[in-house]
């Protein structure tokens, strides 16, 4: 929207529209009064024609996740399953929030969209300031998923913190951040590249492309069980870190105004062991029926 002063126009873009304000000639010749009364037609015009640019209302909150993050979040194929997803859906259950499981493909176009709103809820991610500058983080924490390096056998090397793995070549899965400073350690300190899925980082590590391969404990184990050759590689401690992960809204999204509703339903389903079941009935399903489709 804007305003042409030497034509008096207000010029509406969004739609199209030319409207005129009929009672002002130009700016200059105005009297005091009449100045007033079309500045204050002028606020309510526009007052009007910006509530419709407003967040639409919430009536059914689309969920999404990295589709390749097992026990946690996958996508089998047919639907997002996991102890992540389980949570986001009891959670709005119970709150009575329509809501609808979303398959939107890979992890960064998951973010991608979260970023424009264009999704309402992830489950579950880590907090950090980058994520934090669009998306919202209730106080409550869904979960835990503490990060760790995996080494093959066959290339063990001595790890006692992360300071030993400078000058060592690492891989991480595209998109993933880790939180507790992590992150910024990763960027300045060490030597890493990513790679477009955990599966491809476990192949990287069995060739000797990489010397370690950072990531969530329970995911890591979860996709070596998938992949039969847990005994080919081992998760060292101690944790690089074990910071939590959480149940988030969008800050464009249509559903933001939740988050104070979600937090609280959280923090009574967490203390009454809601999620330890969850995650385990989550855990035993995918033990049972291994099956990731990631494109």
């Amino acid at each position: 929207m804007d305003i042409d002063s030497d034509k008096g126009e207000l010029i509406n873009l969004t739609g199209g529209r030319h409207l005129l304000l009929r009672n002002c000639r130009e700016v200059n010749m105005l009297t005091h009064m009449t100045q007033m009364s079309c500045f204050l037609k002028l606020v309510a015009l526009l007052m009007a024609l910006a509530a419709p640019m407003a967040h639409a209302e919430c009536s059914r909150l689309v969920v999404s996740a990295d589709p390749a993050y097992p026990p946690l979040q996958w996508y089998d194929g047919k639907t997002l399953q996991g102890a992540s997803i389980e949570i986001a859906k009891r959670v709005l259950d119970e709150l009575q929030i329509p809501y609808e499981i979303r398959f939107v493909g890979p992890f960064p176009r998951v973010i991608k969209m979260a970023e424009r709103g264009e999704i309402d809820m992830i489950a579950t991610l880590k907090k950090t300031p980058e994520r934090e500058a669009f998306l919202l983080f209730p106080k409550t924490s869904a979960l835990a998923n503490p990060i760790v390096i995996f080494q093959a056998r066959g290339h063990l090397f001595e790890f006692h913190d992360r300071n030993d793995l400078i000058g060592r070549q690492g891989g991480i899965t595209r998109g993933n951040q880790f939180g507790d400073g992590l992150d910024e350690f990763i960027s300045s300190k060490l030597r890493v590249e990513e790679a477009n899925s955990p599966e491809s980082n476990f192949d990287k590590l069995a060739l000797g492309r990489i010397d370690y391969f950072a990531t969530g404990l329970y995911t890591g184990l979860a996709l070596l069980m998938k992949r039969g050759d847990e005994k080919n590689f081992l998760p060292k401690s101690p944790y690089l870190t074990d910071t939590p992960n959480y149940l988030v809204l969008t800050r464009q999204g249509r559903c933001a105004d939740k988050l104070a509703q979600v937090d609280a339903k959280m923090a009574e389903l967490k203390k009454n062991g809601i999620f330890d079941l969850l995650i385990s009935n989550s855990l035993a399903r995918w033990k049972a029926s291994p099956v990731l489709v990631d494109n």
